[in-house]
């Protein structure tokens, strides 16, 4: 277990048991906290690939103690090496019902552990209490179990303290058992110089390895040994032991590759301190000690605490999915926009929106249902007639397609800054490639179309690891512009990275871009105490015929270019923040002799996320704030949530202009959370002015706009 109130950390793993593949995905238990008294029991979620998550029982409590403390926490399984039992142990533990002195061991937690079993994982027996730590012992936490083949036991082992050193600190506790019934005498398993909690072990091999929290340094430590029971040895270049504020580890392998090489170990890690929970890291070999940083995985709730997974078969997930899943279908079609799908299970209807020019008469959405449900029937169907009848398990859906032309792009992007290219006769959008926990993704993007409706993917344009060397991380919110001088065309691209801002430049939209060397943006304007340096945006003023840059998080900065767009011009620096509802996400365009300042409201995390205007005769202002300067917000009636960060376009020679901005997916992501905030989708709608030149309110939607001919 975790200290009380904080986080833990989990690493996957057969637990010494035999267990079958996982071709049918995995299982993982856990619990939620001590917010009420059931957050405090045991939750499951299943995974297909161990990285994106779906909760089991409408996210409540699968199992339920009302023995011991009545709560319970850190559960893990574990499978019996000769029968179909599984066993589930947990620490016996309510820090929302119960006081706890967290220095007198005899008040803080008892000695026992809570054991469930079940032979199907889904009829389990009643919750015990089983008495496995000393009778001087207290603070009997996070149980863990491997299965010792030299003994033909298990072996449960825990951290507690004793009276023996006055509570002073915990060791790793250690006791036999056939049955989880009857244990043997407990014993010393680790014993370190400092207090240590929170062990895992996984074997790969011959070999054993043993990950655990070290208190005093609040790191995680990883040894190995060829003997359960001693020679254990510290893996000296382990990379992860410098990182602190880290605790719970729980590890495990992942699926197999298509060529069936095996896949790497996942170690999952809780950063506690952070309070951002599990932190998945990758290996191929753990005896290297060599993780790598995973950025993608995705849970249904948070907090998710310290608890265990094990693989499961295709019969055991169809199974569970039965007992306690909802119907979750996904689409395999090319040309279907498959995180949009909208599954009405009351209502027995599923919404399926396609991409221009799809025909109707002859579409397969390729359906794909959750828990391995069968799904009838196959193959193409005809649309056009109306709603096709289709079998999902034991349930039946009526399906139907519609032809919404938002969001423009397909997958998770945001951020987006467009252009119209006179050199290709095209339009182009770069956005920020999202769907990664933390903003963390680290390349860029571009997309191309004739008409705003139908879009290519060009490619990834540039790539923080191989084109840039001042940064690696956090590729967000670029934007371009194209200059002409002669016959000659030149595109100068303007991105954060790491929280500071760079410029590359190429000879086409698509490039390839060449970062310049060294950062643009790297500093704070005088007088400016918070914020970031993030989100530029570059204009050419067609009165004047010069550039600017603008940027800034928590505050607006400006700037006019050098003539050779890779510097601003430091005299003409000022800071012009709007007002307070100023957070991010500046742009910039010129119409009918006005510049027009746009700006996003709100963390983009929230559904209020959202973007306002003022208006200005220079391009340096001074700023005009209309009365009512909402230019986008969320539209619940549509399920439409988030709705900022935006670009403009107009088309060439015409008073006509559409407005480019991310949301949160839809129809998910109002309900995942703070994830939804790198979770979004690009968008596009029609924008209008009154006769005052002062924008009408755009009202964001599905149905998008219709193809325009430049």
């Amino acid at each position: 277990m975790t200290r009380p109130q904080l986080l833990s950390l989990t690493c996957l793993a057969l637990a010494g048991s035999t267990a079958p593949a996982a071709d049918g995905g995995y299982l993982f238990a856990t619990f939620r906290g001590e917010g009420t008294p059931m957050t405090e029991q045991v939750y499951f979620m299943t995974s297909e690939d161990g990285l994106d998550w779906k909760a089991l029982n409408g996210g409540e409590p699968v199992l339920v103690s009302d023995v011991g403390e009545k709560g319970v926490r850190d559960p893990f399984i574990i499978r019996s090496p000769d029968s179909p039992t599984v066993y589930l142990i947990a620490t016996d533990l309510s820090i929302h019902l119960t006081r706890h002195d967290w220095g007198r061991a005899q008040t803080a937690g008892s000695k026992s552990i809570v054991v469930w079993e079940s032979e199907d994982l889904v009829n389990w027996s009643e919750p015990r209490l089983v008495q496995v730590a000393p009778d001087d012992a207290g603070c009997t936490w996070a149980p863990e179990a491997f299965y010792d083949e030299s003994r033909g036991e298990f072996m449960v082992f825990w951290a507690s303290k004793t009276r023996g050193d006055n509570f002073a600190k915990h060791r790793i506790w250690a006791a036999h058992t056939k049955d989880f019934r009857t244990f043997g005498e407990p014993f010393v398993y680790i014993e370190k110089p400092t207090t240590v909690i929170d062990t895992t072990i996984v074997r790969d091999g011959d070999t054993y390895y043993r990950f655990t929290k070290d208190e005093k340094h609040k790191a995680i430590t990883l040894e190995h040994s060829k003997d359960l029971m001693r020679g254990w040895r510290g893996v000296d270049d382990f990379s992860l032991g410098h990182l602190t504020g880290y605790e719970g580890p729980t590890c495990f392998r992942l699926k197999p590759d298509d060529d069936g090489k095996p896949g790497p170990w996942c170690l999952l890690l809780d950063w506690y301190a952070e309070g951002r929970g599990y932190q998945p890291y990758v290996s191929d070999d753990i005896l290297g000690g060599q993780f790598a940083e995973r950025t993608r995985m995705s849970f249904p709730f948070q907090p998710v605490r310290h608890g265990t997974v094990i693989p499961i078969s295709a019969e055991e997930m169809a199974r569970l999915g039965k007992k306690w899943g909802e119907v979750e279908l996904g689409a395999t079609s090319p040309q279907v926009k498959s995180n949009n799908l909208v599954v009405d299970r009351d209502a027995g209807t599923v919404e399926v929106p396609v991409l221009p020019g799809t025909d109707l008469a002859s579409l397969d959405p390729g359906f794909e249902a959750s828990f391995g449900m069968d799904v009838a029937p196959q193959g193409p169907q005809d649309f056009t007639q109306g709603p096709v009848r289709y079998r999902v398990g034991d349930e039946e859906f009526r399906v139907t397609v519609v032809d919404h032309h938002n969001p423009v792009l397909a997958g998770y992007f945001a951020d987006p800054d467009i252009i119209y290219s006179e050199k290709e006769g095209k339009f182009f959008i770069y956005p920020t490639s999202d769907g990664y926990d933390g903003w963390s993704g680290t390349y860029f993007k571009t997309f191309s179309s004739p008409d705003l409706v139908n879009w290519t993917d060009e490619g990834v344009i540039l790539d923080l690891g191989k084109d840039v060397e001042w940064a690696d991380r956090n590729a967000w919110a670029p934007c371009i512009i194209e200059t002409r001088e002669g016959d000659r065309y030149r595109y100068y691209y303007y991105f954060t990275a790491a929280q500071k801002i760079g410029v590359a430049a190429a000879d086409s939209p698509t490039g390839p871009f060449r970062d310049l060397g060294e950062p643009l943006i790297d500093f704070k304007p005088e007088g400016v105490d918070r914020g970031q340096e993030i989100d530029p945006d570059v204009f050419h003023d067609p009165e004047s015929g010069k550039h600017y840059l603008y940027w800034g998080n928590g505050y607006l900065a400006a700037a006019e270019l050098e003539p050779n767009m890779a510097a601003i011009k430091k005299s003409t620096l000022r800071v012009m923040t709007p007002d307070g509802t100023f957070r991010e996400g500046i742009h910039v365009f010129h119409r009918k002799g006005f510049y027009y300042f746009l700006w996003s409201e709100n963390d983009t995390r929230s559904p209020d996320y959202r973007v306002r205007y003022a208006i200005s005769k220079t391009p340096l202002g001074p700023l005009e704030i209309p009365d009512d300067n909402l230019v986008i917000v969320r539209e619940d009636g549509e399920g439409i949530y988030g709705t900022g960060h935006n670009s403009t376009i107009q088309v060439p020679g015409r008073d006509e202009w559409y407005i480019v901005y991310h949301r949160f997916t839809y129809p998910k992501g109002i309900g995942m959370g703070s994830s939804a905030g790198f979770h979004r989708e690009v968008c596009i709608d029609r924008m209008e002015f009154d006769g005052m030149g002062r924008i009408l309110r755009v009202k964001p939607t599905h149905a998008g706009i219709a193809a325009v001919d430049p």
